[in-house]
């Protein structure tokens, strides 16, 4: 026998075994991905949203493995490793397992239809167009910004942002106030009108705040804090020899402990809980920045590693809600954690609108807690089985909520995940930051800037020089779709080495 025929052989015996391994592990998945269909029975009343929870379901099922072991041995047979089968979980090993049994010479090789595997790319690049805007030409990814004040004193400002390449605009609803929300609304449905554009606008309502709300000392702030430094965290400033703050929400108190970590103004500020009374707690500072720090009303709180349970809908929401759903496109809901937060804005939001009023804002979900993080599949599940849904990364509070160090892998899995059950995702929080603020894009900003071409939509923040941020995203987004399409890498030609 020949050394080839011996490798063919050998090449045959492991074709063999990767088919009985991965029949197993497709088995596996179909039935907890059954079980998983039936948890979700009955929250499915879009028949459009049906397959997009099937795939879902699979993904998960498959992703409670580790696929690793298979996937260089299927990659040394010419095959997919199933490292892009997001949008197509089941075809994509039903592919492999008929390849492999026509390379092990045994088995049946039903391969899926072609048209199997674009179903789930379009049905998300429909509901991306549906969410954010179509447009012909440009990237492929679209661009939110937020409006500052000033976008309601005359169209001029949203036209540019418009012209320079903006798809959709956001107000966030904790700021201004519905005079000046329906004038910038009012400003972007002329700009779209006049130039036969469609500019959905998002409104944010706010959530609970989880901020400082008062702080002891001269003008509202303390002296300046080191690492080593206490303070006290009181129901009710009184006299102290330490600096002392009151918080904005009663649940931030309640839910700390001795141990427990305490971070002020995204973990500029970061301290350790050393004492809890009734009405007081002691803190000692762990962290800051080499010049110290200031405690200064307003600042966010966060208590990493902690399930705050807050609802999410408040009573300044509540207000506000009567506008959102008269004029925005999109609802966003921040400080979504539970089933039970989607329950209150539901039943908030009222019965279906009578025949012939204007439909319901599509509802995008705000991922910005680990709560809501653990809880995604069924937030997306619940809210997308009732109307058109969307997820955005709110990167600012959950990279404080989970880890500075943990950002960059939780946000690709949220990718995954939003592309399995073929819902668009916003890239947001502190896009482009330096630009926007100074003009000025620093390194690390434009590829991150790069590394968003995978969602669906970048959002960026309200500054001085936010046109020309929107020029450059565009410019960059552009460039990145040359190059690449989610995961799968964009093979075209290299232009810059021809004439080697």
């Amino acid at each position: 026998m020949s050394l080839a025929q011996v490798e063919g052989q050998e090449r045959r015996a492991q074709a063999r075994g990767l088919y009985q391994a991965l029949a197993g592990l497709r088995a596996d998945m179909a039935h907890r991905a059954e079980a998983t269909l039936e948890h979700w029975d009955g929250l499915i009343l879009r028949p459009e949203f049906q397959a997009s929870v099937r795939n879902l379901a699979d993904y998960l099922a498959l992703r409670r493995g580790d696929l690793v072991p298979f996937q260089a041995p299927l990659a040394a047979l010419g095959l997919s490793s199933l490292g892009r089968s997001e949008s197509h979980v089941r075809a994509s090993l039903d592919a492999v397992l008929a390849a492999l049994a026509l390379i092990g010479g045994e088995g049946v090789a039903e391969f899926p239809p072609v048209e199997v595997f674009a179903a789930g790319s379009a049905r998300l690049a429909a509901r991306r167009d549906a969410l954010f805007g179509a447009r012909r030409g440009g990237p492929a990814t679209r661009i939110m910004v937020t409006l500052p004040p000033e976008a309601a004193e005359g169209p001029g400002l949203i036209a540019e942002l418009a012209a320079a390449g903006a798809d959709c605009l956001r107000i966030n609803c904790a700021h201004d106030g519905p005079d000046a929300w329906d004038a910038m609304i009012g400003h972007a449905r002329r700009i779209a009108a006049e130039t036969g554009r469609r500019l959905p606008v998002q409104m944010d309502i706010a959530g609970p705040k989880l901020r400082v709300e008062a702080v002891s000392g001269d003008k509202g702030e303390t002296h300046r804090l080191h690492e080593g430094d206490r303070f006290e965290v009181v129901t009710r400033l009184g006299a102290s020899d330490l600096p002392q703050i009151t918080l904005s929400h009663p649940a931030l108190m309640a839910a700390m402990a001795p141990g427990g970590a305490l971070w002020i103004n995204d973990g500029k500020l970061r301290a350790q809980i050393v004492d809890v009374a009734p009405g007081r707690v002691l803190a000692e500072v762990t962290s800051t920045p080499a010049k110290g720090a200031r405690i200064k009303a307003e600042k966010g709180v966060n208590l990493p590693g902690v399930d705050l349970r807050v609802p999410a809908l408040t009573e300044e929401d509540r207000d506000a809600l009567d506008f959102v759903l008269r004029h925005a496109d999109i609802l966003g809901y921040s400080f979504v954690q539970t089933r039970a937060d989607l329950a209150a804005l539901f039943a908030a939001m009222g019965p279906a609108e009578a025949e012939g009023a204007r439909p319901a804002p599509a509802l995008m979900l705000k991922i910005e807690t680990p709560l809501a993080l653990r809880n995604l599949p069924q937030l997306i599940v619940e809210a997308g089985g009732r109307m058109p849904v969307g997820v955005m990364i709110a990167r600012g509070d959950l990279a404080v909520e989970i880890g500075f160090e943990r950002l960059s892998e939780i946000q690709e899995e949220i990718l995954w995940l939003c592309e399995a059950a073929e819902v668009p995702v916003v890239w947001a929080t502190q896009v482009l930051e330096s630009m926007v603020k100074d003009g000025q894009a620093s390194r690390a900003e434009m590829t991150d800037a790069a590394m968003s071409q995978r969602a669906e939509c970048v959002m960026l923040n309200k500054g001085p020089h936010l046109v020309e941020a929107v020029e450059f995203l565009r410019d960059v987004l552009g460039r990145m779709d040359r190059h690449t399409n989610k995961k799968s890498p964009r093979l075209g030609a290299l232009g810059l080495w021809h004439d080697l």
